[in-house]
């Protein structure tokens, strides 16, 4: 009979460490309390809190939690998120910028072809973007308009939603929630780690000597505990994501601006550039090749882009480590956040990972002494999560014609990097991308219809001859358009909607 899970540990705190928290004490103590869990982090290192956009998953996460979804907007500064605006990935076209939305929705065709199939095959107006049709989130975030009807329950809206938040006050809410529920919180810094080969035994801290069956790293890049276990246990991606390092600017709105329901993805000569609208501020950021800029380049090349002069703000400078663990779990600590990996913030799946990771360990972890075969399990769906993500972002640069820099002529030939993903485009040529293409892919949050969005936005379109009727696109054109003018009907302006928290 295996020996109970008597003790979870977990150091570091901010989002990996309280969403771990919080997941873990709901699924070992629900009804009764079975296993101690203890969250030590330290006053002195801080969070990183620029990654404030997340995916639309995280509502299903914060809901299994029991949070109440308008205090935990209220509580983070929490604006919401319809989708991403990408602009400027290829060369303009007759002087307009390039421009595509991706939203989180699923594209259901009222017609008896696919959107995608009717898309192509259809006389469709000059210049329309794919997602311009079927897609409801664009229509919304053309007015400006958030996801929620005014009958809309917590966590539901007229399309599927994620937020902008505030990273460090999510980190505190999260803490105090996770308290409450009976979650140990102790101050401390790690000074020193007794192994017994790859198993830790005890971490010492301020005098305080901790033993636990699991121990949780959640120590963000300085994996602090994980570097100590296993040596070789890196694996970079940066080869095919170049951008690692960024510059953060946080500055409140221009004039009489109002938070807009999507995230902005602006491409620049060296990277991309986020904005990110909370309710009180917007979050800027270039994501960048540090081998290109120094960090007074990039700084400089954010601040001409924002129109912003050099002694308004204070920008923040992170280096990012872009790859993953070989091993998520090594003896009996497990690498959570980014102390396991990192890809890099382009389509903010920050929260989303620690969000899988922690979801996936509950499954895993039943007891004090977990089986290999249970460990070799864990990190090979972790690295499986990884790599689909890797390629799903390899997407968005490997499809540009931009040519201006080194740096986009790099990119473009990123798709070599990931073998499976050459194998799609080159089918995706010669017909639409469809379900079965990415059935049997781990990261579920990015299915096909996200790949259409973003294949078809960068202009990699199948050619095949048109199927069905003119007059059978047209009728489904029509319907897409009462569709889209109901959701306008119903759905309430974003600044109403946030108004409407409180």
């Amino acid at each position: 009979m295996k020996t109970p899970l008597s003790r979870i540990t977990i150091v570091g705190g901010g989002s990996a460490g309280w969403m771990t928290a919080l997941y873990l004490n709901r699924y070992y103590n629900s009804g009764e309390k079975r296993t101690a869990i203890t969250l030590i982090e330290s006053e002195d290192i801080g969070t990183i809190g620029v990654g404030e956009a997340t995916v639309h998953s995280i509502r299903f996460f914060f809901a299994a939690m029991g949070l109440d979804e308008a205090e935990l907007m209220r509580e983070t500064g929490a604006t919401y998120k319809t989708g991403i605006r990408f602009r400027n990935w290829k060369k303009p076209v007759d002087g307009k910028m390039h421009e595509y939305f991706h939203p989180f929705e699923e594209q259901r065709s009222p017609g008896p072809f696919d959107m995608a199939t009717s898309w192509f095959s259809s006389d469709r107006p000059q210049g329309e973007r794919y997602d311009e049709l079927g897609c409801l989130s664009t229509t919304l975030a053309n007015a400006g308009h958030s996801p929620k009807s005014p009958t809309s329950g917590p966590y539901q809206g007229i399309v599927p939603y994620g937020y902008h938040l505030d990273a460090v006050r999510l980190g505190r809410y999260l803490r105090r929630k996770a308290v409450e529920a009976g979650v140990e919180h102790r101050l401390g810094t790690v000074d020193k780690i007794e192994l017994d080969g790859e198993r830790i035994q005890a971490i010492h801290c301020g005098g305080a000597r901790f033993e636990s069956d699991i121990f949780i790293d959640c120590t963000g890049f300085r994996s602090l505990l994980m570097r100590q276990l296993k040596t070789d246990n890196w694996q970079s991606f940066e080869d095919a994501l170049p951008c690692n390092k960024a510059v953060a600017l946080q500055l409140p709105y221009p004039g009489d601006a109002t938070p807009r329901p999507y995230t902005q993805a602006t491409a620049l000569p060296h990277g991309w550039v986020w904005e990110i609208d909370l309710q009180e501020r917007r979050g800027n950021g270039y994501v960048y090749d540090g081998k290109r800029l120094t960090r007074s380049q990039a700084e400089a090349e954010l601040r001409q882009h924002l129109g912003v002069p050099a002694d308004m703000g204070k920008a923040l400078h992170l280096e990012m480590k872009i790859g993953c663990l070989k091993s998520f779990w090594v003896g009996n600590c497990i690498a959570i956040g980014l102390s396991g990996g990192f890809i890099e913030p382009l389509e903010s799946t920050g929260l989303h990972l620690i969000n899988l990771s922690v979801r996936l360990l509950a499954t895993h972890l039943n007891g004090a002494d977990v089986a290999q075969p249970v460990k070799d399990s864990y990190s090979r769906l972790m690295n499986g999560i990884y790599d689909d993500l890797k390629r799903f972002i390899i997407l968005h640069y490997c499809l540009t014609d931009r040519d201006d820099t080194e740096f986009w002529r790099q990119v473009a030939q990123s798709a070599k990097h990931s073998p499976r993903l050459e194998q799609d485009l080159a089918l995706w040529q010669h017909k639409v991308c469809e379900f079965m293409d990415q059935a049997g892919s781990y990261a579920t949050v990015f299915t096909d219809e996200n790949y259409r969005f973003v294949l078809y936005g960068m202009g990699h379109w199948p050619q095949f001859p048109p199927l069905g009727s003119q007059a059978q696109h047209q009728a489904v054109r029509q319907q897409c358009q009462a569709r889209a003018k109901m959701a306008l009907e119903q759905t309430l302006p974003h600044p109403a909607a946030l108004r409407a928290l409180n």
